[in-house]
Parts: C-alpha cells; structure tokens; sequence
C-alpha cells in the first residue's frame, strides 16, 4: 500500500453531505499512516455505499445490515 491509497480515500470522502465529509476526513487524518500501510481495507468498501446509507451507519454502527463494518464505523464516529 502506498500514499496513492490515501490520495484514492481522500477523493472517496468528498460526499454530497457535509457531515459525512467532516467525518470522514477526520478519520482519514488520523489514520492515514496506518491506511498507507493497508489498515481498514473495509473502509474503502464503505465509502462505496450511498450517502444515505452510509450516515445512518455511522449513527447507528450496530445495525445488523452494517456488520462488516462495524470496527470502522465505530472509529469513525468516535473520532478516533
């Protein structure tokens, strides 16, 4: 994995949602060097999901639809 991953994220995370994209971009800041070394491969597949869906996630991590998420989302909203 390398810095292109990152830069490939960063794009990910430009959302329609404003929320989503403070979010996001704070998680990828945190955890950018361990995403460059291929940390969080289930984050990638997440920023595939809709808006929509992926806020209601994020508000609700335990939902049984967001299960192989669920560690990311978890960081996600906690700021970590």
């Amino acid at each position: 994995m390398s810095a292109s991953r990152v830069r490939r994220l960063r794009w990910l995370c430009r959302r329609g949602m404003k929320e989503l994209d403070v979010l996001l971009e704070a998680f990828l800041e945190q955890q950018c060097k361990a995403l460059e070394n291929g940390a969080w491969p289930e984050f990638e597949s997440l920023l595939q999901m809709e808006d929509n869906e992926l806020w209601d996630w994020i508000q609700q991590p335990d939902r049984a639809e967001a299960a192989a998420f669920n560690d990311v989302l978890k960081l996600i909203r906690n700021g970590r």
